[in-house]
């Protein structure tokens, strides 16, 4: 337990496993300000200013706040946004969905389903089979590079 009472605990970084949880200074101390920004403010950056929103890099994409595996580059398609868009996370459990009602609309949020960290959203206008588009913020990602 930490001063503030809250567990956390650290693993390997799958995209399963123990759910994590740090207090707000432990973020902030972990996270570049772009980062806690966007991953526990629920930010986003603009488009086509993100690291990853035209890298071809096969590998896996991991969550910046706990390395949980989130997305394949397998999934990585180019849909003219100007953020990394995937059709399906690496994993059924990886992501979880929320409703978010901010700006005066209604859209799916995308969240690190270990550590709750905002990714981005989730659009039904995505390519098949999944004709999903997750919108993700690349301040929200790792690239973990396939080795060869």
């Amino acid at each position: 337990m930490t001063a503030t009472g809250d567990k956390h605990r650290e693993t390997a970084g799958d995209s399963g496993g123990e759910r994590l949880s740090f207090p707000d200074e432990e973020w902030r101390r972990r996270l570049t300000p772009e980062q806690y920004r966007i991953t526990r403010q629920g930010g986003t950056e603009r488009a086509f200013t993100g690291e990853y929103w035209d890298c071809k890099v096969p590998g896996t994409y991991r969550c910046v706040g706990c390395g949980a595996a989130l997305f394949s580059s397998e999934t990585k398609f180019d849909s003219g946004t100007g953020w990394p868009s995937f059709w399906t996370p690496v994993a059924r459990d990886a992501v979880r969905d929320r409703q978010d009602r901010g700006y005066g609309m209604v859209r799916t949020e995308a969240l690190c389903a270990r550590c709750d960290a905002h990714l981005g959203h989730v659009f039904p206008d995505g390519p098949r089979p999944t004709g999903l588009r997750y919108c993700i913020n690349s301040a929200a990602l790792k690239l973990d590079a396939d080795a060869g």
